[in-house]
């Protein structure tokens, strides 16, 4: 039997997936200028499929420190190692941010933020929280559904990066659909746009809580 990986394996892990889905996510934005829906949202949802499958078996995969604090929220995993990981998303994002300016021509990185979500015209900052809640829930969902339920199918990552990918097809237009605080900050710190960011937090780790609460508690009651 192998040995559990180290905490620092497990947050190199977690800053390299994140790196993963950052770079493709806000790439596919900068290559299409924002225009294609169906390529940005099957880009994140790829690149989050393929990260948490490569993740998952060292730290949990979970490439998002909304889905940490859904595992906290839970007791699923320590305050420290929470911690830990979060501060380690967050870094795999910003390296991507700036690995994403310094790699791509300035016009049209400038031309859509560097890919850092933002609130469609029409959208509300309130509309934006809701939004975003109701996103990570459902990612949050899938997650518990595919990976931490014992009676899980065997499918990876699969799930996980279809419900980032419907997410990003509903909710694209109008919150650019993170659902990731560390997905959102990075290109935000790397750019200096800050526009909106605490919507990316509040709703996330909101909609995450909930619903890592309901699954554990009543959809897997008697289960644990």
């Amino acid at each position: 039997m192998m040995a559990e990986a180290s905490l620092g394996q497990k947050s190199l892990v977690e800053a390299l997936g994140t790196f993963v889905l950052t770079f493709i996510g806000a790439g596919s934005i900068i290559a299409t200028q924002g225009n294609t829906l169906i390529v940005i949202a099957l880009a994140h949802g790829i690149a989050l499929a393929i990260a948490v499958t490569a993740a998952m078996n060292i730290s949990g995969g979970h490439i998002n420190p909304a889905v940490t604090l859904g595992m906290l929220a839970t007791r699923k995993i320590t305050v420290r190692h929470a911690a830990v990981y979060i501060v380690a998303q967050v870094a795999g994002a910003i390296i991507a941010g700036y690995l994403l300016m310094a790699l791509y021509p300035t016009a049209m990185g400038n031309a859509v933020h560097w890919g850092t979500p933002g609130l469609g015209p029409d959208t509300s900052v309130a509309q934006g929280i809701l939004f975003e809640a109701v996103m990570a829930f459902i990612l949050v969902f899938a997650v518990f559904g595919t990976a931490v339920d014992p009676r899980h199918p065997k499918v990876g990552g699969f799930g996980v990066g279809l419900a980032i990918a419907i997410d990003i097809m509903a909710g694209g237009p109008y919150t650019g659909a993170a659902m990731n605080p560390a997905r959102a900050i990075g290109p935000a710190i790397a750019s200096l746009d800050f526009t909106n960011w605490y919507v990316y937090w509040i709703g996330p780790i909101l909609g995450a809580v909930i619903a890592a609460l309901l699954y554990n508690y009543v959809i897997l009651k008697n289960q644990n």
